[in-house]
């Protein structure tokens, strides 16, 4: 991660919590703007290419959210970002900014790999079991890795609760070599 990405994410969460902005729709607003950093390379060139004045890129910026309805201030947070000439690393700010926003309501990110597709109770089910473990909300990101046999893999920051078949099987054999 580069390492202004966490301050300029800070930064804009503090603008979104003091003007009571809603948080999602901030995140909506910055995916609208990512989509199309995204789609066009010649967006992309332009905004970041130094020979361009700052000015000229706003400019550019403020035809764009003509399209794409930025809050003035999420307008004027990229518009920060072009003349500071950060806008290269907007999708690292973006994932920061996600991050920030929630670590400050209490969300706890977590990444799910199960063996098999789950259904929705089960996910359902999982995510109840995960909030009671972190003491808070919980945003899942659900992968299928087959190689686990059976079960599910669930990390939530740095902390890892493996449940799968393969994990227990490698617990096992651990503890047949160390007895």
């Amino acid at each position: 991660m580069a390492s202004f990405a966490s301050r300029y994410a800070q930064a804009l969460a503090d603008v979104v919590f003091e003007a009571h902005l809603s948080p999602k729709e901030t995140q909506r607003q910055l995916g609208d703007f990512g989509a199309a950093w995204k789609e066009s390379r010649e967006l992309r060139e332009f905004l970041v290419d130094p020979s361009f004045p700052a000015e000229q890129k706003v400019g550019l910026l403020d035809k764009l959210n003509g399209k794409l309805g930025m809050s003035q201030q999420v307008r004027n947070f990229v518009a920060v970002l072009i003349r500071n000439r950060r806008i290269a690393g907007f999708e690292e700010v973006a994932a920061e900014f996600r991050r920030e926003i929630n670590r400050r309501l209490g969300i706890f990110e977590a990444k799910v790999v199960s063996a098999r597709t789950l259904d929705e109770p089960e996910r359902r089910e999982l995510e109840q079991q995960i909030a009671s473990l972190t003491g808070g909300q919980v945003e899942a990101q659900y992968e299928v890795d087959s190689s686990l046999i059976g079960g599910v893999v669930v990390r939530t920051g740095s902390t890892v609760y493996d449940g799968s078949v393969r994990g227990r099987l490698n617990r096992l054999r651990e503890e047949l070599v160390a007895g």
